[in-house]
């Protein structure tokens, strides 16, 4: 079941032959969650959208107001015959009509699809998370890399390059072989009561829960909280690392290569996180 055009039906009907999105990677999209038929950090994911859409040029409908997004996901939430208190969904602009690189029209279009989570609050599982630079590929530090467009292969490759080699994830780098992001979020490391995070001018995606984190650790006394780059040599100096994302919550990293990592400031994060949730 899919919203398509603010249409709840079983499919979106999109001929991929003729979808710009397909063709050409010519599409946005964002990843929220709902907890409660609320969703979650709402105006943060309302205007993340639209300035994306706005740096790729599209054309944003007048009744694209935040009102508009939220409702489009509740409705199809609400048509769930198994009602969950818990979603993923997906929301997808992608620019209608013909043409090759240059299109012809910068209207759009929209599909909204959905799945449960099995968690409602957010969890850290008691498991091994190791992690691998992946240097196949780089992100270039520009503007683009810093929006959720269609153009993910180097998180498609570098998920099959962890799974065929039994890690749960990789990190990726920039053009200056500093590390930016993990494959589905934003990084973190801990070193000597310092949390650091690299600053979204090295390429890294202007993650939503990205700026939650940042905000709830700068209230934590005793904690310092700095952006700046990362590079591969300071991993192995970390006290912790932790990738965040807002299906996820905060992930902690427990292994890169020889060196094991805590999850104490993550822990800590993350309750304060679930808390700040409960109140709003």
């Amino acid at each position: 079941m899919v919203n398509f055009n603010g249409n709840i039906q079983e499919t979106s009907t999109v001929n991929i032959e003729s979808n710009r999105g397909f063709l050409f990677g010519d599409a946005v999209f964002e990843t929220v969650k709902v907890l409660n038929n609320k969703v979650l950090f709402l105006e943060d994911h309302y205007f993340r959208f639209m300035a994306s859409m706005r740096i790729f040029r599209m054309e944003i409908p007048m009744n694209f107001t935040m009102e508009f997004f939220e409702e489009q996901i509740l409705l199809l939430i609400n048509a769930d015959e198994n009602k969950k208190s818990a979603y993923r969904v997906r929301f997808s602009v992608y620019r209608k009509g013909d043409g090759f690189y240059l299109p012809k029209t910068n209207d759009v279009e929209f599909v909204v699809t959905f799945s449960s989570l099995n968690e409602d609050l957010y969890v850290i599982e008691n498991q091994s998370y190791e992690v691998e630079l992946y240097k196949d590929a780089y992100v270039t530090k520009q503007l683009f890399s810093t929006l959720k467009s269609n153009n993910k292969i180097i998180q498609v490759a570098g998920s099959i390059f962890a799974f065929e080699n039994d890690y749960d994830n990789c990190l990726l780098l920039n053009e200056e072989k500093n590390v930016i992001e993990a494959l589905q979020g934003n990084i973190f490391m801990v070193m000597n009561n310092v949390l650091i995070t690299p600053p979204v001018v090295d390429g890294c995606l202007n993650g939503i829960m990205r700026k939650q984190i940042l905000a709830l650790a700068k209230k934590v006394e005793g904690l310092e909280v700095v952006e700046k780059s990362i590079s591969p040599f300071d991993l192995q100096k970390a006290d912790e690392l932790f990738v965040t994302n807002v299906i996820k919550g905060i992930q902690p990293i427990t292994k890169y290569r020889k060196k094991e990592f805590t999850v104490k400031t993550a822990t800590m994060l993350l309750t304060r996180l679930n808390a700040q949730i409960r109140l709003n």
